[in-house]
């Protein structure tokens, strides 16, 4: 293979792990040397340029959009990774062993969200930490903006298309299905679906 060859191939490689980033961890080792250079650049300069720490053997995709000013810090889990065109806006508190697929975006607010360890966040899923009113007094842009904060325990599944509204608290091993939206707490080991999301049964 010429030189250029590689080079496009390298760049493609790139472009696969960005959206499947689970593939990271299963590359052969002439192309784990490469990923794991172009990792610890990035985030080395995700580190530099925003408020945010990352754990051992992560995997960040350069096509995400990480916002962390200072105030609103992210943290970031061992092994944890975080696929292209998310957007994450801290604060954030994410754990070890999580996966948060493309397109999701995870917006702090003031109280910020937590993800236990575990968490696999599927597609095109939506989670935000603050809320506006909505009296007719005056306009909802002009309202006050609250947040509580958003809480999700270990081991959850969030199927793809899945939002979850400020204040909801996710215990351990709950699963929720695609297309939900979740706008009340979930018991531990509970399965829930729809919009909005409504008990299904528990995980055996």
């Amino acid at each position: 293979m010429s030189e250029d060859s590689l080079l496009k191939y390298r760049e493609q490689h790139k472009h696969r792990l960005n959206y499947m980033p689970w593939l990271y961890w299963s590359l052969k080792p002439k192309n784990r040397n490469w990923a794991e250079q172009w990792q610890q650049e990035y985030q080395a300069y995700l580190m530099e340029m925003e408020t945010v720490e990352i754990g051992k053997n992560c995997f960040i995709s350069p096509l995400a959009h990480i916002f962390a000013e200072p105030g609103r810090k992210i943290i970031i889990g061992d092994n944890t990774f975080i696929a292209a065109d998310c957007t994450l806006h801290g604060p954030l508190n994410i754990g070890h062993e999580v996966a948060i697929n493309h397109h999701c975006i995870l917006d702090g607010g003031r109280a910020g969200i937590k993800l236990g360890n575990q968490v696999r966040i599927a597609a095109y899923s939506h989670l935000y930490a603050f809320d506006h009113g909505i009296d007719l007094a005056q306009p909802i842009y002009q309202q006050a903006v609250r947040s509580q904060g958003i809480e999700i325990g270990n081991d959850v599944w969030l199927g793809a298309h899945v939002g979850i509204k400020d204040g909801v608290k996710i215990a351990d091993q709950a699963v929720v299905g695609m297309n939900s939206m979740v706008t009340k707490d979930i018991a531990q080991k509970e399965i829930v679906a729809g919009n909005p999301a409504k008990f299904i049964r528990l995980r055996a």
